[in-house]
């Protein structure tokens, strides 16, 4: 079988059968390296709660900005677990992963320096403007759901 084209036609044909071989193995590659990213992300996830956990059980006390970690680990871990399930990247919860960062930081500036000043005004209005793309990323999603089964 000679595979150099003769013609435009011919070379047309040639492209077809290597996409028709080709377009499979990149797809399962691509998924293949989903998949081992997304249990890499939660197992980094899951370790960093862990030592996380153990260095407040080993310091014998827990603060609210230990508790607010948690939190976030427990979204970081959710938001994986929906996109594993669903291949959909839930913003919403990255929202309220940077909320609750920023509230952390907060606290922790409120401990440290005792007086309330424009850095923390800052952060309540990154908090409020979090707050409110939250809810427009909400609206949008009711007003206008993506359509599932179809090919993006």
């Amino acid at each position: 079988m000679n595979m150099t084209p003769t013609s435009p036609k011919d070379s047309s044909k040639l492209e077809d059968a290597i996409e028709r071989w080709t377009v499979p193995i990149e797809n399962l590659f691509v998924s293949l390296f989903h998949r081992i990213a997304l249990f890499s992300i939660g197992a980094a996830t899951v370790w960093s709660a862990a030592v996380a956990f153990r260095g407040m059980v080993n310091k014998a006390s827990i603060s609210i900005e230990d508790l607010l970690l948690l939190f976030i680990y427990l979204e970081i871990g959710t938001m994986v677990g929906i996109y594993f399930k669903t291949n959909r990247m839930p913003v919403r919860f990255l929202i309220y992963v940077a909320i609750t960062a920023v509230t952390r930081l907060i606290i922790d500036l409120v401990n440290t320096k005792h007086e309330a000043d424009m850095p923390i005004l800052f952060m309540g209005l990154t908090i409020l403007i979090l707050a409110l793309a939250n809810a427009v990323v909400r609206y949008a999603s009711f007003k206008f759901p993506s359509r599932t089964g179809e090919n993006e």
